[in-house]
């Protein structure tokens, strides 16, 4: 399905990230599985770990290959096995299969269809980078908002492991249809008659550098750990909402399965919100910003008793949580470059796996152990506050000679001086 009018391409992969992003309503699954096979907390939570630190790496290899062969089969392949995954889960009767399933092949799938639209719309969209990047990955946040509640009525319908199958085929159809439309522009596209602003330039870097070279600059990893305390602290909420929710205001299961989907409209928003700011106050005040806020809000949330506080509280959290997500691909493709933004971008979202793995796990953990989520959150707060100055140092790599780099799917070096 090919088209040269680059916002039906922005569309496709708004509706291929929604199928994506149903991943994060994860939680509404915990009590049910519970109740049905008596899995502990930490045990269903490893199930939604698995997944995202998977993601994390598959990420990587898929901005390789996308490079090579292109975006669509890359998006093809990622949103099959995304959907395959999640149907495959309904034959789950132990931990490991669950795991196998959703965890790894599910997981799989998203890194490998997650970081297509990012790497296609940050090209087609070079006098829009922060907003588009936004766009690109706000149907992500998005996807819980309509899968929380269509999946809990239907684990209570039909029960939570036909639910899973519904579920698979359905974002397997999604997927392939609207990764069918992932293509590049031509090389050296621009928008007819547009040139970047003098503040676009300062903000920007001179060339685009390959994998091995943006590895060799400080910066790059500066990047990667600002997204992974952005994401410690979002993803710790997520991976507990409902019963945060439930714990913390009384709510019954379906109330707060109404207040994840509420919730989860913040993490859609804040991708396209936070990415469009960067754009106007630059991307390192953007996390500044959003990590003051988080460390007050996550400060105050075991001091919210009523349910529609709390609900704004949590929108206000998965807002910055999904700030981070749409500001920092536009984040690395002014630091490096847009051409081998797929490769590095995805690299850099190891950091969303690691992040995966410490959150929930430790939230999870700390629940189990004090008997109440308070004593985690306020830690989440005190982190956030430190985290605040690290975007205050970082500055864009400076022009400089680099070697060769041998990194597989990395172009020919450019000399700068």
């Amino acid at each position: 399905m090919r088209t040269n009018n680059r916002w039906v391409i922005a569309i496709a992969g708004v509706f291929f990230q929604i199928a994506l992003g149903a991943v994060y309503a994860w939680s509404v699954f915990r009590v049910p599985l519970a109740k049905q096979f008596g899995w502990s907390i930490s045990e269903i939570t490893l199930t939604f770990t698995i997944s995202i630190f998977v993601l994390g790496f598959a990420a990587f290899f898929g901005g390789l290959w996308l490079n090579r062969k292109g975006p669509r089969i890359v998006a093809l392949t990622g949103g099959s096995l995304y959907g395959v995954g999640v149907f495959l889960a309904s034959f789950s009767h132990n931990l490991w299969w669950l795991y196998l399933s959703y965890g790894v092949v599910g997981g799989i799938g998203l890194g490998l269809g997650y970081i297509v639209p990012v790497a296609v719309l940050v090209k087609w969209f070079p006098d829009r980078r922060g907003l588009i990047t936004g766009i690109a990955v706000g149907g992500f946040g998005a996807g819980a908002l309509i899968t929380a509640p269509v999946a809990t009525r239907l684990i209570q319908s039909v029960g939570v492991l036909s639910t899973f199958a519904y579920l698979g085929v359905a974002y397997l159809v999604v997927t392939i249809i609207s990764g069918a439309f992932m293509q590049n522009p031509p090389d050296g596209w621009k928008p007819e008659g547009w040139s970047p602003t003098a503040s676009q330039t300062s903000q920007r870097a001179g060339r685009d550098f390959n994998l091995g070279e943006a590895l060799k600059t400080w910066q790059w990893y500066a990047l990667w750990v600002l997204l992974f305390l952005n994401t410690c602290a979002g993803i710790s909420i997520i991976s507990q909402e409902a019963p945060i929710f439930q714990e913390l205001t009384g709510a019954s299961a379906i109330v707060a399965a109404n207040m994840v989907g509420l919730a989860s409209i913040g993490n859609a928003v804040g991708r396209v919100f936070w990415a469009w700011v960067s754009d106007l106050i630059t991307r390192r005040v953007t996390f500044v910003v959003m990590f003051v806020l988080q460390a007050l809000l996550f400060w105050f949330l075991p001091r919210i008793g009523a349910a529609t506080f709390m609900t704004i509280a949590a929108f206000a959290v998965l807002m910055c949580y999904g700030g981070g997500f749409g500001t920092m691909p536009a984040f690395a493709a002014d630091y490096f470059g847009p051409k081998n933004v797929g490769p590095i971008y995805g690299l850099m979202l190891t950091a969303w796996g690691f992040a995966s793995a410490f959150g929930p796990l430790l939230i999870a953990y700390m629940r189990e152990f004090h008997g109440s989520y308070a004593g985690a959150l306020e830690v989440i707060a005190g982190l956030m506050a430190l985290s605040a100055l690290l975007p205050i140092l970082v500055s864009r790599p400076h022009p400089r000679t680099v070697e060769p780099s041998s990194w597989p799917g990395a172009s020919s070096p450019i000399r700068q001086h």
